[in-house]
């Protein structure tokens, strides 16, 4: 056994750092935390100061025991995890959970693995920051508060295994409102005036340019009057503006940034962003991570100025240092660079190189010299209006940082045409080509993508670096929100065209509207939303998260004790959820009339069902000889508060015949697991490119089609002597169907050469098992597994509530295990409001 031990979180980073440190270390891996709160009840004994009652989590229990076998006997114990909050608790509970002493324990961290970083690190040991252990279980305890205690109510007031959460129900928040904006937004029309002009430069060639108008019409009238002004008009330079600029290179990535450059010029996700992040880190490639700061070491910014110069020339080098804007940025920290600048590029996999190259390139490009521009524009004036067109041009003289990076943009709209000017002379005579005046519509607020939502989240100061990804994974695996593409509508506009002195007006269409990879929020992220908005203002305003945050940051820097801050917190907030426990209503139980259904008469609603956002034609009776209301769900880009009378009604165009395939009919339907075709007793889903409402025959064959086939190809075996059993492969490996029933193999079964007796002997043994139990074995059908492909978010999470409420029934027929099952049941439950 080695003298001195190390513990880090990770085995990758273990791995790295042994090769490093040689074999008088030995580097051992915690798999992140070790303990933490209890996945049943709350944990927090909030009578005693808030005190935390910590747990070995079951799946550590080993790596505690190996890791207590390994630091009995060493002389040194280096806690080396990550140096942000997160990492110095994980090192405080290392340390209490395996009664480290503090004689021979030393808390180290480094900002990269490597060489230098990690032999200056043992050289400059520390003790645990205790200041930091604070904030991080402050952080964890609100959390712990807020869910456990405000989740409950969701599930009362709306509907259960719903969850809130401090950070993730502001961040839902900010997706409703964006929304809502989109809804309300009106857009108006305009007409923007365009003039293509020909001049002869002051080098002897003809060049053509374009203008914009300096003012937009706002209706067509004006803009055709101008036209007509247009038709024997002069035009000429009137007025020549040069003025130098500059653009200056973007700060080196914090964790932010970098989500956001991925997203933008990588296509990746912020979840997936920072998984690729982790394993360079961890590889030794680039720095930390997880940083606000963008910072650089004199180290970094001394390599980073020699590879300018090697490479381009002491003329790109501009040496610089950059203060983050960030509010409780931790400005110790460094920002995300390479660890080594000579490593261009490093022998990687594909996502993890094309990560590295943006790191490295923004990071070299951060100390690179400003680009010099030239920005020009020219006015143009005609003797037959006062309106003047105005081109503008911009020329880039030196490149500078711009050799090497520049930086995208969200809003393509914003981005300027770098479009080179001739050289022209006040006066000069201008040839008019066209002008062409084309109706447009403002843009209404464009969604949030998951990079600018981070943005956002940052500017606002909600969360730090290390929440961004794991909030906008949780709430949209809690259903609230959905992350996909959308299609536009199509709009006509007009186009008035002067040229060669006729005008010419002609009506064309364009897709406006259109949506890739954007966020949605659901009906019952909505519904969700609204009821905390209502009832718990505080945790959804945005000043007062980011002053918890603040509050973190008091305790972390030792100006505040952190019991102090939590009962400043709690008092109010447990009030609060008192109140709405007492209130009766119920969030879900809204519904909106939207007319009356021309065939029945009767009204039509939109409402949460049980299985999801609906509409509803007819009131729900407790007669039981009264006809029954009928329902249909909403289409996935439908909301309960914008569907239309019009909507609705096509919802209930299914099911639909659309014609006869081998002399039997068939149906489109949707059922609760998506679309689907109906023909011969059978079923076959629709894929997610087909459309339940306008799909016809011919397609709806060959989707029946593949299904026979692919069926055909499932089957395993077949059995002259009995044709009521067959053996076939299904989703989850062979099964056997034997009159219609479904039953298990067990694993590892020789199907090929088994006798008929065989599979019957399993028939018969598990159905005499079943029968025992009171219930059946059954295998998943391809039928089932092809269906749920189709079960969008909000019908899985529904039906995952109706699955428990049964198996909650079953439960309560055995007497004996009632108790235990119960509480089994109570600690899944309260596992979900975290």
């Amino acid at each position: 056994m080695a003298d001195n031990i190390v513990i880090v979180e990770s085995p990758a980073k273990a791995k790295t750092i042994e090769k490093i440190l040689g074999s008088n270390f030995e580097v051992k891996s915690s798999f992140g935390h070790i303990r933490d709160l209890p996945k049943s009840g709350i944990g927090i004994d909030i009578e005693n100061n808030f005190t935390p009652q910590y747990e070995i989590s079951p799946t550590k229990t080993k790596v505690v025991a190996d890791l207590k076998k390994a630091v009995a006997s060493a002389k040194t114990v280096w806690l080396a995890s990550d140096e942000d909050r997160e990492g110095e608790a994980i090192a405080w509970h290392l340390s209490e959970v395996l009664n480290l002493k503090n004689k021979n324990t030393k808390r180290i961290v480094f900002h990269e693995i490597t060489k230098s970083a990690i032999e200056s690190a043992i050289e400059n040991p520390r003790d645990i920051n205790i200041d930091l252990v604070n904030a991080q279980q402050a952080r964890r305890i609100i959390d712990r508060l807020v869910g456990f205690e405000l989740s409950p109510v969701l599930w009362r007031k709306i509907k259960p295994s719903l969850s809130a959460g401090r950070v993730q129900s502001v961040t839902v928040r900010l997706i409703v409102e964006r929304e809502r904006e989109i809804i309300n937004h009106v857009s108006k029309n305009y007409y923007k005036t365009v003039g293509l002009f020909t001049a002869l430069g002051k080098d002897g060639q003809t060049y053509t340019f374009k203008a914009d108008l300096s003012n937009k019409f706002t209706t067509r009238e004006e803009a055709l009057a101008f036209l007509k002004s247009c038709q024997d008009a002069e035009f000429n330079v009137s007025a020549i503006d040069i003025k130098p600029g500059k653009s200056t290179p973007a700060a080196p990535f914090t964790t932010s940034t970098l989500q956001q450059e991925a997203s933008r010029k990588l296509g990746y996700s912020v979840n997936q962003t920072m998984t690729i992040a982790q394993r360079l880190y961890e590889a030794g490639h680039i720095s930390y991570m997880r940083t606000d700061s963008v910072n650089l070491s004199n180290e970094a910014i001394e390599a980073i100025s020699t590879a300018i110069t090697t490479n381009y020339g002491a003329n790109y080098l501009q040496q610089r240092t950059y203060k983050t804007k960030s509010k409780g940025a931790q400005e110790a920290h460094e920002a995300i660079r390479p660890t080594s600048i000579a490593n261009k590029e490093i022998s990687a996999s594909s996502g993890e190189s094309k990560l590295y190259q943006l790191i490295w390139k923004r990071a070299v490009a951060s100390q690179m010299s400003d680009a010099i521009l030239e920005n020009t524009t020219i006015s143009i004036n005609t003797d037959k209006s006062e309106h003047k067109f105005v081109a503008k041009g911009k020329v880039v003289k030196f490149d500078g940082f711009m050799k090497l990076y520049t930086v995208s943009n969200d809003d393509s709209s914003n981005k300027e045409d770098e479009t080179l000017l001739p050289k022209l002379t006040v006066s000069q005579h201008l040839t008019l080509i066209k002008i062409d005046s084309t109706e447009k519509f403002d843009q209404r607020p464009a969604r949030f993508s998951e990079a600018s939502l981070v943005k956002q989240l940052e500017e606002l100061g909600i969360g730090r670096p290390s929440t961004y990804a794991p909030t906008i994974t949780t709430i949209i695996s809690r259903g609230y929100v959905v992350n996909e593409d959308r299609d536009g509508k199509i709009r006509n506009y007009t186009n008035l065209t002067l040229k060669d002195g006729l005008i010419n007006e002609v009506e064309l269409t364009e897709k406006y509207g259109s949506d890739k990879s954007k966020l949605f929020p659901t009906d019952i992220g909505i519904i969700v939303n609204d009821y905390l908005a209502s009832n718990f203002p505080d945790i959804l305003n945005y000043n007062f998260t980011a002053n918890i945050e603040k509050s973190f940051d008091d305790i972390a820097d030792g100006n505040n004790e952190w019991s102090n801050m939590l009962k400043t917190f709690y008092g109010p907030f447990h009030t609060n959820v008192e109140t709405a426990k007492e209130d009766s209503g119920y969030a879900n139980s809204v519904q909106r009339t939207l007319g009356v259904d021309p065939a029945s008469g009767k009204n039509i609603y939109a409402r949460m069902g049980r299985f999801g956002a609906m509409v509803q034609i007819g009131e729900v009776s407790e007669d039981a000889n009264a006809e029954k209301p009928k329902y249909a769900g909403l289409k996935q880009d439908q909301l309960l508060e914008t569907i239309t009378l019009e909507q609705a009604l096509d919802l209930f165009k299914l099911p639909r015949n659309i014609g006869d395939f081998e002399d039997k009919s068939v149906n489109i339907g949707l059922g609760r697991f998506g679309p689907y075709i109906r023909h011969d007793s059978k079923f076959t889903s629709l894929t997610s490119e087909d459309d339940p409402y306008t799909i016809e025959l011919p397609r709806a064959i060959e989707l029946i089609e593949q299904k026979r086939e692919k069926e055909i190809k499932s089957i395993l075996r077949v059995f002259e002597n009995d044709s009521n059993l067959t053996i076939k492969e299904g989703r989850w490996g062979p099964y056997i169907i034997y009159n219609a029933e479904n039953y298990k193999l067990p694993k590892n079964f020789d199907i090929t050469n088994s006798s008929y007796e065989d599979f019957m002997n399993i028939v018969n043994t598990t159905a005499s098992t079943s029968k025992s139990k009171g219930k059946k074995v059954k295998a998943a059908a391809p039928k089932v597994a092809a269906v749920k492909k189709k079960t969008t978010t909000k019908k899985v999470a529904t039906k995952k509530v109706a699955t428990k409420k049964v198996a909650t029934k079953k439960v309560a027929t055995k007497k004996v295990a009632t108790k235990k099952v119960a509480t089994k049941s109570v600690k899944t439950t309260k596992s979900k409001a975290e």
